[in-house]
C-alpha cells in the first residue's frame, strides 16, 4: 500500500475507497478489516485498521471489527449503544450497569455482512458502495 500522507486536509485514496465501503456497510451487519482489505482488493487488516483510526470518525466505524467479534477496546460501550440500536447480532449479555463485560461479542456467523447488496435487499443498503468499491479495487491485493 502507499503511504497515507499527501496536502493536509486531503484523503489518501485507499483512506476514501476503505472509508467508503465503512459507509455502505448495512446498519445490523459488519465487515472486519480483512474483509474491506480483501473486498477493495488492496491492503490488509492492519492497513483498513489504520485507515479507521485516523479517518473513520465520520463513518459507521463500529460497523468495521475484529474477525473474532471482540468490540473495538476503548470503544466497547459506544459501539454496544450502536449494535443495540441497529439490532446487530450479539452473543453474550451486558450487565444492568451499562458497562461491558469481556463475554459481549459480535455475532459474527450472523452479523457478517459480504458486500452482496442483493442478498440484503431490505436492510436499507447505500446501493452505492458497489459504484464506489468497483472503481477503487482493479490493483491487485496485497
Amino acid at each position: 500500500m502507499a503511504a497515507m500522507d499527501g496536502p493536509v486536509g486531503e484523503l489518501p485514496e485507499y483512506a476514501e475507497r476503505v472509508l467508503a465501503v465503512a459507509e455502505g456497510i448495512p446498519p445490523g451487519r459488519v465487515m472486519t478489516y480483512g474483509d474491506i482489505a480483501e473486498w477493495l482488493g488492496e491492503g490488509g487488516p492492519r492497513q483498513v485498521g489504520r485507515v479507521m483510526a485516523l479517518y473513520g470518525g465520520a463513518v459507521p466505524w463500529w460497523r468495521v471489527v475484529r474477525a473474532d467479534g471482540v468490540l473495538l477496546p476503548g470503544h466497547e460501550a459506544r459501539a454496544l449503544e450502536h449494535y443495540r440500536r441497529e439490532g446487530t447480532p450479539l452473543r453474550g449479555t451486558a450487565g444492568a450497569s451499562g458497562r461491558v463485560p469481556g463475554d459481549v461479542r459480535l455475532d459474527m456467523r450472523r452479523a457478517r455482512w459480504d458486500g452482496n447488496v442483493a442478498g440484503d435487499v431490505n436492510r436499507g443498503v447505500d446501493e452505492d458502495v458497489d459504484d464506489r468499491a468497483a472503481g477503487a479495487g482493479g490493483g491487485a491485493g496485497g
